[in-house]
């Protein structure tokens, strides 16, 4: 059996979105099982829409996903040549001619089949033309057995049968000489070789259309896989109403890669009742067979469970590098607050997202704490100066910030105030972090670090006197 190759082909025209990256994923998954190859091509030929910002785009949303390819980037507009020889070889062959027909005449000419009740398609006025007038031409594909039929067994959704008159004499290259795309994507396939294609099933009704062109031009046909399309929870197609559709906008509200790949693998395919895959896992699991045929509903708190519990989980060093650059955003210095490590340990249990993270982990990197006006009014009285007091003092005592250490403090707190735990502890956190939601106090204290505490009692004080 020849090595399998599978390729992602998007059209640099913007970023990567959902869709796309869940196409990505399906066959680099595959690729990786089978130890075949997966190629990446950029299919730049619209020149007006295409723009290397978005090829940047679309191959950092890759590389932050961890879909590694074994050859590419390929681009289209770099094999003009290779297409404008194809052209001409159809031409010879007679299985291609060149239609002179106007826009206006082809407007005409649909508008009466519609009047007519006929499908609006072109009606091969030019076909048997052996004229060359000195006119704008495009070059059409001669469709062969005009009464014929292309059947083909797709890999998810099974046997397809396209009957050819629901088609018509397809346009492979435009008046100004570029070819079109269901022309590019067949020679691309073929000469790289793709033996399996996997793409979304918006393609399908293409599929007919470009067996044919294989046929003609003397290429093998590969296999075809269309996985279902993706929706919102309305049942619409995935758009921007349904939130952020950019996979790097995920990235950039402080989803994990791990996460995003594991969600966009169970739109569409299933093992068992399993939730949680690793990269490692899923590249052992995946399976076309157990890609469904309808369509995969995006659920962005589905999403987000599954983030919280990568974030749960998570590897405290890792998450505190990519933390970095959030806190950064918000003009926090790093240079002289607690160990980041520590900072990710206090919060891992409490954040859903990088970002939760880092406006929760704000506190522990402020010069001078900004209290929150309801939390300062509750909490910071003047009859707390007496138990701001104390905590000054027992702390400053504490050999060791851990927490039998602190424990034995406050029990010496308590028993100097007479006031229960939670009566001395949410005073406190409103001193040391501004608000009334925080980790656990003593881990608060240690993260913080004597220095800090007292620092930040001391202020309180002073707001109290």
């Amino acid at each position: 059996m020849s090595q399998m190759r599978v390729r992602f082909a998007p059209s640099p025209t913007g970023y990567l979105h959902i869709g796309g990256a869940r196409t990505a994923l399906f066959n680099y998954l595959l690729a990786r099982k089978e130890q075949g190859v997966f190629v990446l091509r950029i299919e730049d030929t619209d020149v007006a829409r295409s723009s290397q910002e978005s090829v940047d785009a679309i191959l950092d949303a890759m590389k932050w996903l961890g879909f590694s390819c074994d050859e590419g980037p390929y681009y289209q507009s770099e094999r003009f040549p290779i297409y404008q020889r194809k052209v001409e070889q159809l031409l010879q062959e007679g299985k291609a001619y060149r239609c002179y027909c106007t826009a206006e005449e082809l407007d005409a000419k649909r508008e009466k089949a519609l009047a007519e009740g006929r499908k609006p398609k072109y009606d091969g006025t030019c076909r048997n033309r052996n004229d060359r007038p000195d006119l704008p031409s495009v070059v059409r594909f001669l469709l062969p057995d005009p009464q014929g039929e292309t059947t083909f067994v797709d890999r998810i959704k099974g046997p397809i049968t396209f009957r050819h008159e629901e088609l018509d004499d397809l346009i492979i290259a435009r008046s100004d000489g570029t070819p079109t795309y269901n022309f590019v994507v067949v020679i691309d396939d073929a000469e790289m070789g793709i033996s399996l294609v996997i793409r979304g099933d918006d393609h399908i009704n293409n599929t007919p259309r470009q067996i044919i062109l294989y046929q003609a031009l003397g290429y093998a046909v590969p296999e075809f896989a269309h996985v279902p399309m993706i929706l919102g929870a309305d049942k619409k197609r995935l758009s921007k109403r349904h939130g952020a559709t950019s996979v790097m906008a995920y990235q950039e509200q402080g989803f994990l890669p791990e996460a995003m790949v594991n969600y966009l693998v169970r739109l569409g395919w299933s093992h068992g009742d399993e939730e949680i895959f690793s990269l490692e896992d899923l590249v052992e699991k995946f399976s076309l067979e157990n890609v469904g045929r309808s369509a995969g509903v995006f659920n962005p708190e589905k999403l987000l469970w599954l983030n919280s519990h990568y974030i749960k989980t998570g590897d405290p060093q890792r998450l505190a590098e990519l933390l970095r650059p959030f806190l950064l955003q918000k003009g926090l210095d790093l240079s002289s607050g607690p160990d980041l490590v520590a900072v990710v340990k206090s919060l891992q249990e409490r954040a859903a997202t990088l970002v939760e993270m880092a406006e929760g982990a704000a506190f522990y990197f402020v010069q001078k704490v900004v209290y929150d006006e309801k939390a300062r009014a509750k909490f910071l009285k003047l009859e707390q100066q007496n138990l701001f007091g104390i905590l000054l003092e027992e702390l400053e005592q504490c050999p060791e910030f851990d927490e039998p250490a602190l424990e034995q403090s406050f029990a010496k707190i308590l028993e100097k105030t007479g006031l229960k735990f939670g009566k001395v502890a949410q005073p406190l956190r409103v001193a040391l972090t501004g608000g009334t939601a925080s980790p656990s106090i003593y881990e608060v204290l240690q993260v913080l670090g004597k220095k800090t505490v007292l620092d930040r009692i001391k202020q309180s004080l002073t707001i109290l006197s």
